[in-house]
């Protein structure tokens, strides 16, 4: 019989082995996070801005994944344009991955996944704030692979509402991944870099394997 495994139980090393995936070690591997990034429109800053005056006033009080959702994740998605053509929005959507070699079924609900033109265009797991950013990378990584077969790269994000980190997945003989360094909302014009980072990444080439 088939063992069906949370996603949300996995740990990092357990990602790697049933799914043979290794982190890059090429710095070049994921570069998109660090060169040529957009600027920002004085109505995108005075958005970051708002975001930021809203986080001030709910990290005050115990924040839950979905206020998470609601006041950090959605603005920042809207002012990146994402809830508009050609894009589109699922949320708590229900993947499922095998390990074929590992006599495995993993299940998970991802919280938010951005589509363009039926390829996953970027994979975002929220965490209650004050949770590491490190319980939500694996996830984001499992829930990657459950894209469709022949999208080669992938790119996902993990934020607890005042952290964030990006990840890159790229499909291949060996599947390889590598990750941002951390941004916060509140120093070092973080959100302001989450954000152009973001649309950066939403307009990438989204290809497929052998392309």
């Amino acid at each position: 019989m088939t063992q069906t495994i949370a996603i949300e139980k996995l740990t990092l090393s357990a990602v790697e082995e049933r799914f043979s995936m290794q982190p890059s070690t090429d710095e070049r591997f994921f570069e998109e996070w660090q060169t040529n990034l957009p600027e920002l429109t004085a109505f995108e800053k005075e958005r970051v801005e708002r975001i930021e005056a809203i986080y001030k006033n709910i990290e005050r009080r115990p924040v839950l994944e979905s206020s998470v959702n609601m006041a950090i994740v959605g603005p920042l998605l809207d002012a990146a344009g994402l809830f508009l053509p050609p894009f589109y929005l699922e949320t708590e959507k229900t993947v499922e991955i095998v390990a074929e070699d590992q006599g495995a079924k993993l299940r998970g609900r991802l919280d938010t996944l951005i589509i363009r033109d039926f390829l996953w265009v970027l994979t975002i797991e929220s965490k209650q704030a004050g949770f590491s950013l490190r319980v939500g990378i694996p996830q984001v990584l499992a829930y990657m692979l459950a894209a469709p077969k022949e999208q080669e790269t992938l790119y996902g994000m993990v934020t607890n509402g005042r952290s964030f980190v990006f990840l890159k997945l790229k499909r291949g003989k060996t599947t390889r991944y590598a990750r941002s360094k951390e941004f916060l909302i509140d120093q070092d014009a973080g959100l302001e870099q989450t954000l152009k980072i973001i649309k950066k990444l939403s307009r990438a080439e989204h290809g497929a394997v052998g392309r």
